[in-house]
């Protein structure tokens, strides 16, 4: 493809990319299943609808790239379970429908070490992209467990310990920073994962990225050093160890994040740190029966009708916060309660009821087929 088709084809494609008001944007979030987080929600909707509109001025209307907004690029803190990552895929996975990758940070050296290498995310964004570097080029790249980066050295670290070289927590940064500067990096020109062969280059001046991570070591570090930044941090006893609570005002508070051990440079590259809170019961409440609802559906396609006794939500809830696993276990739980039921009736073409009920602290189903 030549230059010149190649700058209509991504023209054609950012065209074609819907720019809704970030009001819509977040009322479409609650449309596909999203609940709680309402501040958060709000803040990340906004960051999507400037991405989009940044890829507009830049493709569509030809504003100088030194004449456009900064990216959004935004540090999602919170803990396990609170929606972080599933908001980003209802965003772009369903909304907006861009190439995306959600990279697990903690298989990440640095160059030169076994693991794998932080250029490779880029190939991962352009598989996305069906291959094409170009339209790549527009889109996002979510950097999960964020946090598990903190240098080794530092006295602020979230998870694991340190080797002697420090690979995978300075040395990953220093790489990332090459990535999130925007700028052009050399990736396998044929998307496979070797150091050697023909390379293309990819800029990632457009590329947004949300470094997303539970900071669960935010807590104990605190209370520990009785230090004045997160004094405040508000405790969910109800919610477990996993809940915690910070405010918008304390997570922008970027100068402090050298003390978990990431470097001021590598935080610099975000213009925005979102806080996450922990999902209460009642969101966890709806969020459990938006899940029944799909498994009825199912069930239905079965021939049979599902009833859940209402005190199930309480129970599985609760059992998923003794596990701190938040929204994201309760799929987990649900489908183990259901799985020896569907074994036994999916597929044989019957018709009836599942009913499912608890008590004495555990629950039972009960199966009637129709004659």
């Amino acid at each position: 493809m030549r230059r010149g088709e190649r700058i209509y084809y991504v023209k054609d494609f950012v065209q074609s990319i819907p720019l809704l008001p970030p009001k819509k944007i977040f009322e479409e979030l609650e449309n596909l299943g999203y609940r709680g987080q309402v501040k958060a929600r709000r803040a990340v909707s906004l960051a999507a609808y400037r991405h989009v509109k940044r890829l507009k001025l830049l493709h569509t209307k030809k504003v100088p790239r030194s004449e456009l907004p900064p990216r959004p690029n935004s540090i999602l803190m919170g803990p396990t379970g609170c929606g972080k990552t599933y908001l980003i895929e209802l965003l772009f996975g369903e909304i907006f429908k861009l190439p995306f990758v959600i990279v697990d940070m903690t298989k990440f050296t640095e160059s030169g070490y076994v693991g794998d290498d932080v250029v490779n995310i880029l190939v991962q964004l352009v598989y996305a992209a069906n291959e094409s570097i170009d339209i790549a080029e527009c889109g996002v790249v979510v950097l999960d467990e964020f946090d598990k980066i903190a240098g080794a050295y530092s006295s602020a670290r979230f998870a694991g310990q340190g080797t002697t070289k420090d690979v995978s927590g300075y040395g990953v940064q220093r790489e990332l920073l090459k990535i999130l500067e925007g700028t052009d990096i050399q990736i396998p020109l044929d998307f496979g994962f070797s150091s050697r062969g023909p390379r293309a280059l990819i800029s990632t001046r457009d590329i947004s990225f949300f470094a997303v991570g539970a900071f669960s070591g935010i807590r104990s570090l605190f209370e520990k050093s009785g230090m004045g930044f997160l004094q405040s941090l508000e405790r969910d006893e109800e919610n477990g160890a996993i809940a915690y609570k910070i405010s918008e005002e304390e997570a922008d508070d970027i100068s402090r994040f050298h003390l978990f051990g990431f470097l001021p440079e590598l935080i610099a590259r975000f213009n925005r740190i979102v806080p996450f809170s922990p999902l209460d019961n009642e969101t966890l409440k709806e969020i459990f029966l938006l899940k029944v609802q799909k498994y009825k559906k199912e069930f239905e396609e079965e021939g049979f009708q599902l009833h859940v006794d209402p005190r199930i939500a309480d129970f599985i809830i609760k059992e998923a916060i003794n596990r701190q696993t938040g929204a994201r276990g309760l799929d987990v739980l649900i489908s183990k309660y259901l799985e020896e039921i569907a074994f036994e009736i999916f597929g044989k073409g019957d018709e009836g009821e599942v009913i499912l009920t608890v008590s004495s602290g555990k629950i039972s189903h009960i199966i009637k087929r129709r004659a």
